[in-house]
């Protein structure tokens, strides 16, 4: 079985940031890692929901917002996933550092949370939140475009 780029990565040395996944033709998937993998300090699912509806409806509503083309949950609770189309790296990197800035000064209604709209309306945690996205701006303050490949370990190298 082909295994996707970020499963192929040695989780054990992988550190919070921003790291590109995959590139398929004109389409990145960014690796967006809040917490290291197998550390036993995960998002919270309520935090991880309400990221998710914030930051979505935020780089939707954005410059370029019909090349983002998924914001997504990792299933591991350790960040998430970006994909876009036809945008460079460092206007990911900015967007992304303007995304959780919006997260830590949001207060008002979480976007999209009526039962129509969420399939879990009622695991959200603004303050979890906010406090998970000032924490990860902390990391990728002074990221690069340099900065995006994955770590390798001394055997892989």
């Amino acid at each position: 079985m082909k295994l996707v780029p970020s499963y192929d990565i040695n989780h054990d040395i992988l550190k919070k940031g921003i790291y590109i996944s995959r590139i398929d033709d004109d389409i990145t998937t960014y690796d967006i890692r809040l917490k290291e993998p197998n550390r036993g300090d995960y998002l919270t699912n309520s935090a991880l929901h309400t990221i998710e509806h914030i930051i979505k409806k935020y780089v939707r509503d954005s410059e370029f917002g019909d090349n983002i083309i998924c914001f997504a949950p990792m299933g591991s609770r350790t960040g998430f996933f970006l994909v876009a189309r036809n945008l460079s790296d460092k206007y990911i990197i900015e967007l992304v550092k303007e995304a959780f800035n919006h997260v830590a000064e949001y207060w008002g209604k979480i976007p999209n949370i009526s039962n129509k709209e969420c399939g879990n309306c009622l695991e959200h945690n603004l303050p979890q939140a906010k406090e998970e996205a000032k924490e990860f701006l902390e990391v990728i303050r002074d990221w690069t475009k340099d900065d995006l490949e994955y770590p390798k370990s001394e055997i892989e190298e």
